[in-house]
């Protein structure tokens, strides 16, 4: 077993702490509401900062869609694109439009440059000299919210007011340079409350958690009978020691579950201070190590259970540096690396993301495998810890870096909006706007740890699916995870931490129940479930 050893130990400290780090559970695609408590509400000044489409036409052709964002002045936009008005664009004479245009406007759409006055100005003399709208172009590649002055008691303003980042208003003034006609809309339509996206996630967070403890407990059985049959066979070889895990199994202790904050809180800062283009390239060729060994494992695992590759698993061939390595796993490995590589070259095509998730979900189940909570009282440990840790990155830090660390990072800050690859995704398939639903690893695999040791202990300790403690606790995660969404959408898509759900549901329903039954303490102190069981006889699987 040296080869998968060495190979687990290696996945394991190099792609672990990166992945666990991001626990955060939000949308990709950017807020459409843009709630602000510090920029002035008053009569005529009090709209939503909001996400504005701007399709543009060139000559009766649609050539483009920028978005830019609405200010806190005017009438609100439409939200359906049907009732959105196709309107002519025109550039500003003078381009900062801070005095009458020189240019005869007739309900065009007004395009201008920010500086030298408010953007309560501009629309006011955009309005008066007759413009259906103001398009105010940012001097940066970012967008601004538009407010009214601190000194403006009357803000009447009757036409809608947009902000476009720079590179969109250049693209805009090449048009109206190039073209006869160019024209624009502007609506902002709203995302669906509920959107089908997510209830896929739910299903394949869930289901990973599923297979990954049913195959936990499968292994941690065979090393149970493995036991038992060197006890009663009395052998010398052991002498009575404990027969230890198989296949390179890591127990966590008190001690690594208190440094996971440590560490993936300062691998969180050294993302969120590095981000860039090939710090995400290096994270994309880490997760493709970590994917091809978990679908490698996974892939294996699932052929030797079938009477035609029992053969080519049993076989087994002496590699330099690797040691003994079966047929069977020489065979899979080329389409499992081919299967990353091809991955990582083409991952930013719109259907990429199922090649994400089939490597993610494999590497979830086999770290779920290798990594196991040996007693209630780690699991405790690591998830309370988790739970703080969470809320602190996705909360807590926007009062010390002004930004959400947790959030800036799994939307890719300052590397080109890729983001990183640590996480499942699916496209939300109804929403206008469309963006990513998405989940970090660790708020799959955290829980995970837990519900597959309580499904281990139910199944050592023969204990039935109502009166153990699997059920209840896969329940649990499933309502925590669906909590967060409830919370997610209520709190119009801003990112939300999955494990301030998902904690108190699975630790407090395993907690609860552990305290009714009396079996508290035997959880809490003693370690793997068949060595807390020694009066069940197992037998092997059929």
């Amino acid at each position: 077993m040296g080869f998968k050893r060495g190979v687990f130990s290696c996945c394991f400290c190099v792609v672990f702490a990166v992945f666990l780090l991001n626990s955060c559970f939000l949308v990709i695609g950017g807020d459409i509401v843009h709630q602000d408590n510090v920029a002035p509400h008053r009569p005529g000044c009090n709209n939503n900062f909001v996400l504005v489409k701007v399709p543009t036409w060139v000559n009766g052709n649609e050539v483009t869609q920028f978005v830019g964002l609405g200010a806190r002045f005017g009438p609100t936009l439409e939200s359906k694109e049907k009732r959105a008005n196709q309107t002519r664009l025109a550039f500003a004479d003078p381009p900062d439009c801070c005095s009458m245009p020189r240019n005869k406007l007739t309900s065009e759409a007004i395009l201008v440059h920010r500086g030298n006055c408010s953007f309560t100005t501009k629309a006011k003399v955009a309005e008066a000299a007759g413009a259906s709208a103001i398009i105010i172009i940012n001097n940066q590649t970012e967008l601004f919210k538009m407010v009214c002055d601190p000194g403006e008691s009357d803000v009447d303003i009757g036409i809608p007011a947009v902000m476009l980042p720079q590179d969109a208003g250049t693209g805009l003034i090449e048009f109206l340079r190039n073209s006869s006609t160019v024209s624009v809309q502007m609506y902002s339509p709203n995302r669906p409350a509920v959107d089908v996206a997510e209830v896929f996630l739910w299903l394949m967070s869930v289901v990973t958690i599923l297979c990954a403890s049913y195959w936990s407990a499968w292994s941690a059985r065979e090393a149970a009978i493995e036991q038992d049959k060197f006890l009663k066979d009395g052998s010398d070889d052991y002498g009575g020691k404990e027969v230890t895990h198989s296949g390179g199994v890591l127990d966590i202790n008190t001690t690594s579950a208190l440094l996971f904050v440590v560490v993936a809180s300062c691998f969180l800062i050294m993302l969120y201070k590095l981000m860039s283009f090939w710090f995400i390239e290096v994270l994309v060729v880490l997760f493709c190590i970590g994917g091809v060994e978990g679908l490698q494992t996974c892939l294996v695992t699932l052929l030797s259970c079938f009477r035609w590759f029992e053969h080519a698993q049993e076989s087994f061939l002496k590699v330099p540096l690797l040691g003994p390595v079966s047929y069977l796993t020489l065979a899979i490995s080329p389409f499992c690396l081919a299967f990353a590589i091809m991955w990582a070259v083409f991952r930013h095509v719109s259907f990429a993301w199922i090649g994400q998730d089939i490597l993610g979900m494999a590497l979830i189940i086999t770290v779920l495998q290798i990594i196991r909570v040996p007693n209630l009282k780690v699991g405790t440990v690591l998830l309370t810890c988790a739970f703080f840790y969470d809320i602190f990155w996705v909360f807590v830090s926007k009062w010390v870096f002004h930004k959400s660390v947790m959030i800036e990072v799994a939307r890719g800050y300052k590397s080109g909006e890729e983001g990183i690859p640590m996480l499942l995704k699916i496209p939300r398939i109804c929403d206008p706007w469309g963006g990513y639903s998405i989940i970090g690893f660790g708020d799959i695999i955290l829980p995970g740890l837990l519900v597959a040791f309580s499904l281990r202990y139910d199944w050592l300790c023969k204990k039935s699916l109502r009166a153990g403690y699997f059920l209840w606790t896969m329940t649990a995660y499933g309502l925590g995870l669906f909590a967060t969404y409830v919370a997610l959408n209520l709190m119009d898509g801003h990112g939300q931490p999955a494990l301030l759900y998902i904690v108190p549901s699975t630790l407090g329903t395993f907690l609860m129940l552990a305290a009714k039954r009396g079996e508290l303490k035997h959880l809490w102190t003693r370690g793997e479930p068949y060595r807390t069981c020694p009066h069940i006889q197992l037998q092997p699987a059929e």
